[in-house]
């Protein structure tokens, strides 16, 4: 069977792949938001607010979404003024980065206008006034930004997640979670509390002050090309990824590496910190059609512990996806008419000689942040400082 020769391109050119060793944990894994990173098919990070080629059907999705679960967005009543906090920074990261076709005018008087050309949007409204803009302020800013959006009240030395519009969840509840502290959201997590990683990212938060902007990354795997994996969606999802598990030699065209770019800032006037989380999917062909991602995403498999392999989801396909990536990178690739004993028998050799590869080192960027340059990892560093005082 022939090598697999397609070059990298499409998705892979934007996609943030998350991996810069072989080995993971979770950390704060803070950075500087908006600087541009390299990877081995393209680049991305420039901006906040991302827009892309997914534009128009991811935003169709979560209205389809929303539509049938009206719970997505939840918005606690001391939180409007955040929510017009959050509309206006987004309105405005928007209208900068594409001139061309959005615009966010200020009229006056707390009037403003806002035109997207590419959904067909010209509406003028008046700060403060909730029925100005369709469904609120929140739920019109996830109309027009592919991100989910958390809103984190500071109050009782602590925050408090009292807002958001989340349709495209990695297995949790907004409509769960709406209300609780940032430790009780993060209290399922595994690890993070006995490395203390979830109180220092809280700290951190905590100090963050208005105009400075943060990102991190964090990872999975998920069955098909799909968004909404949120708790509400598992019979939907959770059947998809039985079927995935299921058939081991599809499992290039049926899994999804997913990412999300995090990021975090404090809102003016209100003061609460803004949360965004955008969700990218890049089929596991896709991956391994670059070695360096190849490579580095089975390394992170196999050395991955069993208590993220089983929180993340991956107890049922872990061996599979690492013996599918061996046997992609080898001279053959896996389709329907592989042997996978074959492949996974290779992949266990290979395994043999994983003792060679350095251990990960324990630090608190994750490895989500895929630094190309030493630059970069000197931004990383001074956020490092800052998480850290």
């Amino acid at each position: 069977m022939a090598r697999t020769t397609t070059a990298p391109g499409g998705r892979a050119a934007r996609f943030p792949f998350p991996f810069t060793s072989d080995g993971y944990r979770y950390a704060v894994n803070v950075e500087p938001a908006r600087a541009p990173v390299r990877t081995a098919a393209g680049g991305w990070g420039e901006t906040v607010v991302d827009v892309d080629d997914d534009y128009r059907a991811e935003l169709a999705e979560r209205a389809r979404i929303l539509a049938a679960d009206p719970t997505r967005c939840t918005v606690l009543p001391h939180m409007r003024a955040a929510s017009w906090d959050a509309l206006l920074y987004l309105l405005r990261e928007l209208a900068a980065g594409h001139a061309g076709v959005m615009a966010l005018t200020d009229l006056g008087g707390g009037r403003m206008s806002w035109r997207n050309d590419l959904l067909g949007v010209d509406l003028a409204f008046t700060v403060g006034d909730d029925t100005g803009v369709p469904g609120g302020p929140l739920a019109f800013a996830g109309s027009q930004v592919q991100e989910d959006i958390v809103l984190l009240d500071q109050r009782e030395d602590a925050l408090w997640a009292d807002a958001g519009l989340v349709t495209f969840a990695a297995d949790w509840s907004l409509n769960f979670d709406v209300g609780m502290s940032f430790l009780e959201v993060h209290g399922p997590v595994p690890r993070v509390h006995a490395t203390g990683v979830v109180p220092r990212a809280q700290a951190f938060l905590m100090r963050l002050a208005p105009g400075r902007e943060y990102r991190r990354t964090n990872w999975t795997v998920t069955a098909g090309h799909r968004l909404d994996t949120s708790t509400e969606a598992y019979p939907e999802w959770g059947r998809e990824r039985a079927l995935a598990a299921a058939s081991p030699e599809t499992l290039g065209d049926t899994l999804h590496l997913r990412v999300e770019v995090q990021h975090l800032l404090r809102l003016a006037p209100s003061g609460a910190v803004l949360f965004l989380i955008r969700t990218h999917l890049l089929g596991l062909r896709e991956v391994a059609r670059v070695p360096e991602w190849r490579h580095r995403f089975a390394a992170v498999l196999t050395e991955l512990p069993d208590d993220l392999v089983d929180y993340k989801g991956l107890s049922r396909y872990r061996d599979g996806i690492v013996a599918w990536l061996a046997a992609a990178g080898g001279s053959h690739r896996v389709d329907d008419e592989a042997d996978v004993g074959e492949v996974v028998e290779r992949a266990e050799q290979e395994e043999q000689h994983a003792g060679d590869r350095p251990a990960p080192q324990e630090h608190l960027g994750e490895a989500g942040a895929a630094p190309a340059e030493g630059e970069r990892e000197e931004h990383r560093a001074e956020a490092d400082e800052e998480v850290q005082q």
